[in-house]
């Protein structure tokens, strides 16, 4: 457990008085809604962020998008560094549930857990992100250049905010991304201290097939018909079949439909596909084995087309990305948290940040779990200390790349 410097017990001190401050912000971004096509909800739980960010003294830029949320860019400069590539901290604020359910389901807090829609899933991250930048502004700044993005459609591959984030990582030395951390198997954080981040996710890829067939009466005149229906039902097994555990691979035909009416042979019909995969170079090869099965006709005079509707690309380890995990739990260990790693299938913002060449460390955010469900938490004990955590691991990051 290393010593803490001067500027470190200061910055950690600043971040340890303001839990109420912490569980404040966060009550309030949980409340606003800001599912990931709203983007009146989106744009305003961006505001809260924006407010909080220029009222702590850190500059603010919107980037704004017609058709999703802006993204918000909060920059803390250092014009003394000598390297002025900054740290990047980056989230999303966006979140999978439907309009109005922060109103059926609002920010509470129950036997030392916090739900709420994103609670964990990431505003709770994004909380922490904001007051370590701010706990800079405070406290005599950073040896870098600090840079805070918040995107607006992570939930749905980023399709506005890509872009903007393989543009941030290009020009940045890291990345902290806050995503939930997690609780390791049978443990309980105020009795033993223990949290989990993710050293690797899988790629994702995200499709829509349409099928075409023939309409006829289904009594009358079935011969005549190409029924969309029956060459889709055809293909799902071969679809699934593509799934390869061992080497990680997971294809889940998750969403059908079609037809006309019960008694017509059916003209059309769709499925959406999610793919999973590890490694870049496992992602042609399963694409063009889902298009060849969605593209071939089973049933004759049918036909199909493929559309990829978001992407995800793998979060892969490197020797840099492994530094700023060795940083990061040697972080934690000054305050008694023992951190390990682990591989998710799920996918996140953070392969494209390390896809641009950047190292990346994801899921350094607050602990919490059930995300995507009515029942996602956030241990509120774990707020401050995932600050401090991210805090310190950031300023002895600077101080070794500068």
């Amino acid at each position: 457990m290393s010593e803490l410097t001067p500027d470190e017990t200061k910055v950690t001190a600043w971040l340890a008085s303001r839990k109420d401050a912490m569980v404040a912000l966060l009550r309030e971004m949980v409340d606003t809604d800001s599912g990931s096509y709203d983007k009146a909800g989106v744009d305003r739980a961006g505001q809260v962020l924006a407010r909080f960010h220029q009222a702590n003294g850190l500059n603010v830029e919107i980037i704004p998008d017609a058709r999703y949320g802006d993204a918000v860019k909060a920059r803390l400069p250092n014009p003394a560094a000598n390297d002025q590539r900054p740290v990047l901290l980056l989230g999303h604020r966006d979140t999978v549930f439907p309009e109005g359910e922060p109103t059926r389901r609002p920010f509470t807090i129950k036997a030392g857990r916090a739900y709420g829609p994103g609670v964990a899933d990431m505003k709770a991250g994004l909380v922490i992100e904001a007051f370590v930048a701010a706990a800079f502004a405070e406290c005599g700044g950073l040896s870098a250049p600090l840079t805070m993005l918040t995107t607006s459609d992570e939930e749905i591959a980023s399709p506005s905010s890509r872009p903007i984030i393989e543009a941030a990582a290009r020009e940045s030395r890291c990345v902290f991304n806050a995503e939930p951390s997690r609780l390791p198997p049978g443990t309980e954080f105020l009795r033993d201290h223990k949290q989990s981040i993710t050293s690797g996710r899988k790629g994702g890829v995200f499709m829509r097939a349409e099928f075409v067939g023939k309409a006829a009466h289904s009594g009358a005149n079935y011969e005549k018909g190409v029924s969309a229906i029956v060459d889709l039902g055809h293909k799902i097994p071969k679809l699934q079949g593509l799934t390869d555990l061992e080497r990680g691979v997971t294809v889940n035909v998750g969403l059908i439909g079609g037809g006309q009416t019960v008694n017509t042979v059916a003209p059309h019909a769709w499925c959406e596909i999610d793919l999973r995969y590890v490694t870049t170079a496992q992602r042609d090869e399963l694409v063009g084995a889902i298009r060849g099965i969605i593209e071939t006709p089973i049933v004759e005079g049918s036909s199909a087309k493929l559309t990829i509707k978001g992407e995800f690309v793998p979060l892969e380890q490197t020797p840099e990305a492994a530094a700023l995990y060795h940083t990061y739990r040697d972080a934690a260990a000054s305050f008694g948290i023992s951190v390990s790693a682990e591989f998710t299938g799920g996918c996140a913002d953070s392969g494209f940040t390390a896809a641009q060449g950047c190292p990346t460390l994801c899921s350094v955010g607050p602990i919490g779990g059930m995300a995507h469900t009515p029942d996602e938490f956030l241990e509120v004990e774990s707020i401050v200390p995932a600050a401090q955590v991210l805090a310190l691991a950031v300023m002895r990051t600077a101080a070794r790349m500068e």
